[in-house]
């Protein structure tokens, strides 16, 4: 397939190197390209000629996404990416979140799983909708941490990878047809603010309407 992958950070770089290994064509990265220390930023660049197309973080909406993408990929993302892009794309957007949703939607979803010391964490692979970590889960997997570990460890070991596998997996699957699609019971969402302190995602498609950002209500619906 010929794949769009937004994202950033070593996590980014990781999925760009598990596509590329699995037969699929990147045609664009959209990474914070002004930062030349992100490991996404770097293998884009390594793999210009291949590529094609590298745009920066914040500048992707249906303009800016080329023609004959067949999936959109966010892998540590936090642009959002709205419906006019996500339909440029043959088979719309995927993304990976490190909790077992609808669990922990937000931007922080490991540290409060390990602030609530869940007995259990996991990662989902979901479609990209209009609500914010809200949309059909494709795939997920779990680990049973005993609220043991902390929000490093949980990550490096054990979601790092599984989010890598879970999207490569479900990247082969929507290529041979295969993909699932349940809904989220949103009635059982739980939903955390940023530990951050940027409440803000950065919404691409709104920029020429005059916004640059939403707001995340309880719920983890959009609002502008």
């Amino acid at each position: 397939m010929k794949i769009l992958l937004t994202g950033s950070r070593s996590f980014g770089a990781a999925v760009y190197e598990r596509l590329k290994a699995d037969g699929h064509e990147v045609v664009c990265v959209c990474c914070p390209i002004e930062n030349k220390k992100d490991k996404l930023t770097i293998a884009a660049i390594n793999n210009k000629r291949s590529i094609g197309k590298i745009i920066q973080s914040g500048t992707l909406n249906s303009d800016s996404c080329p023609d004959g993408v067949d999936l959109i990929v966010a892998a540590h993302s936090h642009d959002f990416v709205g419906r006019k892009t996500r339909h440029r794309a043959r088979f719309g957007a995927i993304g990976y979140h490190p909790s077992l949703l609808p669990l922990h939607r937000g931007r922080d979803a490991v540290k409060w799983t390990v602030k609530m010391k869940d007995n259990v964490a996991g990662g989902s692979v979901y479609w990209l909708n209009e609500t914010v970590d809200g949309g059909p889960i494709a795939a997920q997997r779990h680990v049973v941490t005993g609220g043991k570990l902390g929000s490093k460890e949980l990550w490096s070991e054990h979601l790092f990878p599984m989010g890598v596998d879970l999207l490569s997996i479900v990247c082969s699957e929507v290529e041979n047809g295969s993909a699932s699609a349940i809904n989220q019971d949103h009635t059982k969402a739980t939903w955390e603010p940023a530990i951050s302190g940027r409440p803000l995602l950065h919404r691409p498609d709104l920029i020429l309407l005059g916004f640059n950002g939403l707001k995340l209500n309880q719920e983890g619906s959009a609002s502008r």
